[in-house]
C-alpha cells in the first residue's frame, strides 16, 4: 500500500498523526490542500487504499471491502508507529474513508498505536441512501480512455459536479492523480476496475443489515466527531446526520451549501473548519 506523507521541516509535533482516507474511487492526493494546511503542526498521512492510486491491485476482487481496508490501515499505523511513535491519532475520512474510520474507532480492542482522538466524517454515516449507491454503481469500474488529461478532467467533472464549485485550476489538480498513462497512449483511470465487483453485488437488504452493524460501531466511538455534510448530498440524509448528532459520540455537524456528495476539502472555508477542529483545543467548527 502506497501513502503520501506530509510533514513540514519544523513540524510542531511529529507524534501527532492525522490519517486522511479517500472515497470509493478516489486516491490519497485528494487531500493535498488540507495536508498543506495541517503539515506545519502535525504529520499527515494520506494512503492510497488498495486497488487505487499507486497501491497494488488485489488478485481476488472479493477483498475490496471495508474489513480488508481496515486491516490494511492497522498495518500502516503499525509501520508509522515503528518509525516515529504515535501519541495522538486523528482521522479524516471521506465517504468510504469515513466507513473505514468507523470500523477502526468503533472496535476498542483493536491494536491501534493510540486511540482515535478526533474524527472527521466527511459526508458519510452508518446509513447510506440506496439511490446514491445506485448512482455511483452506474460509473464505478466502467472502462474509460482519455486522449488528454484535460479531456479526462472534463469527463470526471461530468460525474462529479456534486462536489460543488471549483476553479478550473482546482479541478485539474484534483483530476491529475486520478489518471495513469495508458499503454496505447492517452490516459485511463487510476484504479482497478474490479473494485466494482463487490460493490455491484451489494443488494438493498444487504445494505440494511450492514447499516445495523455500522450504527453499533458508531455508538461505541469514543473520539470527538465532526460530521461534514454537503447540503445537497444524496448519500447522507439529513435525518441520518441528526441521528448521528443525537447518539453515540454526538457528532457536531457542519453543512456546506451548494455542495452534494462530497465536500472535497479544497475550498478554504472547508479546510479551516477541519483545521480548527483538529488543531485548536476546545474549539468548535
Amino acid at each position: 500500500m502506497a501513502w503520501w506523507e506530509w510533514s513540514a521541516p519544523q513540524c510542531r509535533d511529529a507524534s501527532h498523526v492525522v490519517v486522511c482516507v479517500h472515497g470509493l474511487s478516489r486516491q490519497g492526493r485528494d487531500f493535498d490542500v488540507l495536508a498543506r494546511a495541517l503539515a506545519p503542526q502535525v504529520r499527515v498521512v494520506c494512503p492510497d487504499v488498495v486497488g487505487r492510486g499507486h497501491s497494488d491491485w488485489l488478485a481476488d476482487p472479493a477483498g475490496y471491502q471495508v474489513p480488508v481496508y481496515a486491516a490494511d490501515m492497522l498495518a500502516l499505523l503499525d509501520a508509522l508507529h515503528a518509525r516515529v511513535p504515535i501519541r495522538t491519532l486523528d482521522w479524516v475520512g471521506t465517504s468510504m474513508g469515513g466507513l473505514i474510520g468507523i470500523a477502526l474507532a468503533g472496535q476498542p480492542g483493536l491494536p491501534l498505536p493510540a486511540p482515535v482522538r478526533r474524527m472527521v466524517l466527511n459526508d458519510v454515516g452508518p446509513a447510506l441512501e440506496w439511490q446514491a449507491l445506485e448512482r455511483i454503481g452506474q460509473y464505478l469500474g466502467v472502462p474509460a480512455h482519455f486522449a488528454t488529461a484535460e479531456a479526462a478532467a472534463d469527463a470526471l467533472w461530468a460525474i462529479s459536479s456534486s462536489f460543488g464549485p471549483h476553479t478550473r485550476e482546482q479541478w485539474v489538480a484534483l483530476s491529475r492523480p486520478m489518471l495513469r498513462p495508458a499503454p496505447q497512449g492517452g490516459f485511463i483511470l487510476h484504479y482497478d476496475p474490479a473494485i466494482a465487483v463487490p460493490f455491484n453485488q451489494l443488494r438493498q437488504q444487504d445494505a440494511a443489515a450492514g447499516e445495523e452493524l455500522l450504527w453499533q460501531l458508531y455508538d461505541r466511538i469514543q473520539a470527538r466527531v465532526l460530521l461534514l455534510r454537503g447540503a445537497q448530498s444524496d448519500l447522507l440524509a439529513p435525518a441520518t446526520a441528526r441521528a448521528m448528532a443525537g447518539r453515540g459520540p454526538h457528532a457536531q455537524c457542519v453543512q456546506f451549501e451548494g455542495v452534494g456528495h462530497a465536500p472535497t476539502l479544497v475550498d478554504d472555508a472547508q479546510v479551516q473548519v477541519v483545521r480548527r477542529f483538529l488543531l485548536e483545543e476546545g474549539s468548535a467548527p
